[in-house]
């Protein structure tokens, strides 16, 4: 069984990073059945699989403090809800998967392709859950930071949960109507939002317990993962430009509810333009 030398205390990668990697390329090689699921589907059981590591690890080892039993357990649930929640809706929503054939992203890819999106996502994945990795590897006491990344942690569990919930219903009562109930009153993307806050909370975390060089690592993780759920809000608005574009409930809610971030004036991407 895998142990934790104390040398590796302050290292960037060592041996038990990769380990983590090796858990990470396991939860998202469905990607092989279908390439968008390297970031999808895999992604949330990726962050599922690397937690229950972390549980078993430190079960094992005898290395658990009550933080990371519970940091391990969230990765778990958001991870299990995140990659459940996707895998049902592409399975079973007929809509959804017609908009993903259409993006052309649910197309076999070339295997080089393939191998290069599934050691890029295991890598990823890695870096995002680095914080909690960084305090086992480094043997860290619990601190205030990491009571409070745990309850932002839990709240953007919540958020998330909430707005696909309240999108769902609003998508049931009229499919052809866009949401602005619920979350979506104060933000227009409240799921990515709440995506980025569950990282920062990941990150918050880790302040005391990861050192040093350690911090590239996390702090790369989450300026990417804040980058890619920036894009994909700007992405999600040019789809509702074309669809809502000329209905002027719609023109107005997009001129006025924040896009990504609640409470700013950031109403539009640089993707779209209004006269």
């Amino acid at each position: 069984m895998l142990k934790l030398d104390p040398s590796y205390i302050g290292k960037v990668w060592p041996p038990f990073m990769w380990t983590i990697t090796i858990v990470a390329a396991l939860g998202c090689c469905m990607g092989f059945k279908s390439f968008v699921w390297f970031m999808s589907v895999g992604y949330g059981f990726a962050v599922m699989c690397i937690g229950a590591f972390h549980l078993v690890f430190g079960l094992i080892n005898h290395t658990l403090t009550a933080a990371t039993t519970i940091l391990s357990v969230l990765l778990m649930i958001y991870g299990y809800r995140l990659g459940g929640y996707i895998l049902k809706r592409e399975l079973t929503n007929k809509d959804y998967k017609k908009k993903l054939d259409s993006t052309g992203s649910t197309k076999a890819m070339p295997l080089p392709v393939s191998l290069f999106m599934w050691a890029y996502s295991m890598l990823m994945y890695t870096a995002q859950t680095s914080a909690v990795s960084y305090r086992i590897i480094n043997r860290s006491q619990d601190n205030l930071f990491v009571w409070l990344g745990i309850v932002i942690m839990a709240l953007a569990i919540l958020g998330e949960a909430t707005a696909d919930k309240q999108k769902s219903a609003a998508k049931k009562v009229n499919p052809k109507r866009f949401c602005d109930t619920g979350l979506y009153k104060y933000v227009r993307c409240p799921n990515y939002f709440s995506e980025i806050m569950f990282w920062i909370g990941v990150t918050v975390s880790g302040i005391g317990a990861v050192q040093g060089k350690q911090w590239i690592i996390v702090l790369i993780a989450l300026c990417l993962i804040t980058y890619i759920m920036y894009n994909s809000a700007s992405r999600l608005e040019l789809r509702h430009e074309k669809t809502y574009g000329l209905d002027p409930e719609y023109q107005k809610y997009s001129d006025t509810v924040p896009l990504l971030f609640p409470f700013t004036k950031q109403y539009h991407s640089m993707k779209v333009y209004r006269d």
